[in-house]
């Protein structure tokens, strides 16, 4: 059986608002059957008459997303010659937008579309960061943007969640003289790692912290000075032999050694 009625949904981008708003408008009339036919990335009049010579042949309506002024006259002039209503989503808005701010609109396709990649691009740097935290899989490493390595208590965790939301998978390594790095770590770009340390005296007072916020003993080898100057020493020789860069974070805001690592990417890999 043929469709009651075809919707035609046409954009410069990929066209999932125009569909969205077609699905909406079509349920509240319940015909027995429709059919919605979605056109992403319209750029040129061809492309626009060759979809109103499909639409001519059976009833129809047009909806369509474009910032271009060009393709929205001709799609306008065109639903007008064969005697097809078209919607326009995007105009009145941006007409309305236009006269509160005073100032034109940019008339660039497919933002929407970038700025969702980039918050999905967020959002798996975030669970790459979960999911490789503290050394969990060294998998993690040979797949990781940034690996940091480092004592516990050096911000590895806190800076792989801030560096996350900047679109960096990192991965982080807790350097422990009991247990060998992965061998991955040695096979991986030294530029790709950051190590990172902090004053020992520093570190004896945030490991007291959390043995107290944990209600263990703070007396614990945990926060002894001399294991942590021990755990430091054996870092920093893990660290020269990957010839990383190295970091002290000891009164450093997350921001800022996170500004410094960025920094130190950005200059190593420009085309990231």
């Amino acid at each position: 059986m043929d469709p009651q009625i075809t919707i035609y949904v046409m954009s410069d981008s990929i066209g999932e608002t125009g569909e969205l708003i077609a699905k909406a408008a079509v349920k509240q009339f319940v015909p027995s059957n429709f059919e919605i036919k979605r056109y992403p990335y319209i750029v040129g009049r061809e492309q626009i008459k060759d979809i109103f010579d499909d639409a001519k042949k059976q009833k129809s309506i047009v909806i369509y997303t474009t910032v271009s002024e060009s393709n929205r006259d001709y799609i306008i002039s065109k639903g007008i010659e064969y005697d097809i209503p078209t919607i326009d989503v995007m105009t009145p808005p941006m007409e309305a937008l236009e006269k509160q701010l005073g100032f034109e609109p940019k008339r660039e396709s497919g933002i929407i579309r970038r700025l969702d990649e980039n918050y999905y691009k967020k959002v798996e740097a975030v669970e790459f960061a979960v999911k490789y935290d503290d050394g969990k899989d060294p998998r993690g490493v040979v797949k990781s943007d940034i690996c940091l390595v480092g004592i516990s208590r050096t911000s590895k965790t806190p800076l792989s969640m801030y560096l996350a939301n900047k679109y960096l998978k990192v991965a982080n390594i807790p350097l422990v003289p009991e247990v060998p790095p992965p061998a991955e770590l040695f096979e991986k770009d030294k530029n790709r790692v950051i190590g990172l340390v902090a004053n020992p005296l520093k570190l004896n007072e945030i490991r007291k912290e959390r043995l107290k916020s944990l209600g263990l003993d703070f007396t614990a080898n945990y926060a002894n000075v001399e294991r942590i100057n021990q755990e430091l020493n054996y870092s920093k020789e893990i660290m020269e032999k990957l010839g990383c860069i190295v970091i002290d974070v000891s009164y450093r805001a997350i921001e800022e050694t996170a500004s410094i690592i960025m920094e130190h990417v950005k200059n190593n890999f420009p085309n990231r």
